[in-house]
Formats: structure tokens, C-alpha cells, sequence
């Protein structure tokens, strides 16, 4: 194997402690025989022998020739031979891929977290990469907590995007870009939060009446059952603001919100997540109302006055549950769970 001229040879990285290092001939038999059955769940079958040589190999070749592919023994002071592996390897012109094995004898000692926070420093520096990644399997929760805690966001699912032991698999992106804020600074640690934490939707709709106490509901063109005006709020706009801008969207008009009839927890529904509803108060106008509005004819085909005793059958079973409760009492803040009162405390937790 001769170095292609201009290619430095693999460097030695050390925090004191753990030191990342290129591979040796006598480390492959101790590596594999620290092979186990984790290693095999997440990465496939185990290699024999003489496929761990042609991988060495191969990385010495990769690395040599233009550093595609820098595989590191990690090595940890007190302990003889390799205890891991990390490698960077390049995706795309400015992105490498990061992958970690810790071997079993030395796991729950912050082994890969560290040695990927030092491979980190060499790829942004010494390898001059923009952005890495890590793919993880959703299911693999250890390999996820290495990546946040080494300073990845998690950024997306793959759905079906890998196949592990021929079962098509899900994986989780995780990403890290050179100009990120570090994670041991505020903005670094609350971006890297914001990324993991659970995010729901919050869809803001209005109740308007009339002077005969009818409700004012919306023919939708992409479903049968009527709405209430309104609709998601975007990211970054509050709930008031959200009901508004999809009122004057949809309607071509804005009315003042008076205050909240109700505050309602969704679960899970025909495909959508969880969310969060609020029913702003859009107050009691005269029937006339309806020739100021102007349906946008593609999302709103048309908006009508009902009465609360025929909702029965023309809107969700959501809808035809907490419609009536809230238009016979617009005069209190109805809190409620899929359309329920919440009357009765949660459940005691199992000691």
C-alpha cells in the first residue's frame, strides 16, 4: 500500500484518558473475539476472522488514498487493547457519516460518547467537513443518547431506510454542523433539547354565533363533515394570531376574539399526532354576518349558521360532543379531553 502524496498518515487522538489510534495487525484478533450478540443486532451479522483483516485492510487503503473512510481503534488508559472503534466516513462532498462499537467489557463508561466528541474535533478540523450525521435505529436508545449527548439534533425518520438482518428497518437522523453552538453553552443545549423533546400541534379554531344562537360552521373541500374556522398555528405564531390569519385565509375576514370557551386535548386520529385545541370566542353577531364573508372556494367551499340540535349529523363525532357543552355555556372556560369534561382527577400512579 503506497500513500497517495499530500495525504497525511492517520494521526493519534488522546483526552488524556481514552486515545483514538490507527489499527494494528495483533488488534484484530483481541477485536474479534469481543464480538457479541448486541454488536450483531444492530450491525449485522459477526464478521469472521478474515473479514476483519480485508476491513482493516480496506481502511488503511481508504485512508491512505484520500481519507474517505478513517476507522480509529479507541484504546482506554488502565486497560490493554482495543476497548471500540469510531470512524468518520465521507458521504458527500462536506458530509461524514459517524459510526461507534463499544466492545461489551467496557460499556456504561462513557467510552463512544467520548471518543466521538474527539473524532468530532478531527473532522471539523483536521478533515476540514462541514456537517456530520448519524443514523441510528429508532429501537437502539443507547446509540441515540451517544449521539445527543456527543451534541447531534435529532433532524428526522427514515421510514423503511435501511435493512438490518433482512427486515426493512426505520432510522433516526441525527446531525451536527461545524458552525452549531456548542452543547455546553445555552443556546447549544436548548437547540440540542428542542430537537428530542416532544413537539405537538396546536390548532386554533373559532366559535362564532348568531343572535339566534346558531354556530357558524364551514364546508370543507377535503373531508364531509363541517368545520369551525380556523386551523393549525404555523411555528413561531401564537394561537390568537394563528386563528386570525386562517380566518382571513379562508374567509377573508377577521373578527375580535373575546376570550377562550375551551382548552382541548386530542389524541391520535386517523393518522395525525396528539394535539393541543383552543376554542377562541368569536362572539354573537347578526345573521347578516354571512354576506361579509367570501369563502376562498378551494379549502372553503362554503360556511353556513346551524343549530346546536342538528350538529348530530354533519359534523365530527369530536365536534357533535363538545359543540352543544360549550354553546350552552360560553360564559365559563370548558377544559376538556377529546371533547370530554375533565371532571375527575388522573389515576394515582401504581406504587
Amino acid at each position: 500500500m503506497t500513500a497517495v502524496p499530500g495525504v497525511p498518515p492517520q494521526p493519534t487522538l488522546t483526552d488524556g484518558e481514552l486515545t483514538l489510534r490507527p489499527w494494528r495487525d495483533e488488534d484484530i484478533d483481541v477485536a474479534h473475539g469481543l464480538a457479541d450478540d448486541e454488536m450483531v443486532r444492530w450491525f449485522s451479522e459477526t464478521p469472521s476472522r478474515s473479514g476483519l483483516v480485508e476491513a482493516v485492510e480496506r481502511w488503511r487503503e481508504q485512508h491512505a488514498d484520500d481519507r474517505s473512510v478513517v476507522n480509529f481503534v479507541i484504546e482506554l488508559a488502565g486497560e490493554s487493547g482495543p476497548v471500540g472503534t469510531v470512524e468518520v466516513r465521507r458521504l458527500s462532498p462536506g458530509v461524514g457519516g459517524v459510526s461507534w462499537t463499544t466492545y461489551k467489557p467496557y460499556r456504561g463508561r462513557r467510552v463512544a460518547q467520548r471518543a466521538v466528541r474527539l473524532l468530532v474535533v478531527y473532522a471539523f478540523g483536521e478533515l476540514g467537513l462541514d456537517r456530520l450525521q448519524v443514523e441510528v435505529d429508532p429501537e437502539n436508545r443507547a446509540s441515540a443518547r451517544i449521539a445527543i449527548r456527543s451534541g447531534f439534533r435529532r433532524e428526522g425518520l427514515l421510514r423503511g431506510g435501511a435493512v438490518l438482518q433482512g427486515e426493512r428497518r426505520d432510522v433516526a437522523v441525527y446531525g451536527l454542523r461545524q458552525d452549531d453552538p456548542r452543547a455546553d453553552t445555552l443556546s447549544g443545549w436548548t437547540a440540542l433539547m428542542d430537537s428530542v423533546l416532544p413537539k405537538k400541534r396546536v390548532i386554533a379554531h373559532v366559535v362564532v354565533r348568531d343572535t339566534d344562537g346558531r354556530v357558524l360552521l364551514c364546508k370543507v373541500s377535503y373531508k364531509r363533515d363541517l368545520e369551525l374556522p380556523g386551523g393549525v398555528v404555523e411555528p413561531d405564531e401564537d394561537p390568537a394570531t394563528g386563528a386570525l390569519r386562517e380566518m382571513q385565509e379562508e374567509l377573508g375576514f377577521q373578527l375580535p376574539l373575546i376570550g377562550v370557551l375551551a382548552i382541548d386535548w386530542l389524541p391520535r386520529w386517523q393518522g395525525w399526532g396528539d394535539a393541543i385545541e383552543i376554542l377562541y370566542d368569536g362572539g354573537v353577531h347578526d345573521p347578516s354576518l354571512l354576506e361579509s364573508l367570501t369563502p376562498d372556494g378551494f379549502e372553503i367551499l362554503g360556511v353556513d349558521w346551524y343549530s346546536p340540535t342538528a350538529l348530530a349529523d354533519l359534523v365530527s363525532p369530536l365536534n357533535s360532543r363538545r359543540l352543544p357543552l360549550v354553546l350552552a355555556s360560553p360564559n365559563i372556560l370548558h377544559n376538556l379531553r377529546d371533547g370530554h369534561p375533565i371532571t375527575a382527577q388522573l389515576e394515582d400512579p401504581p406504587a
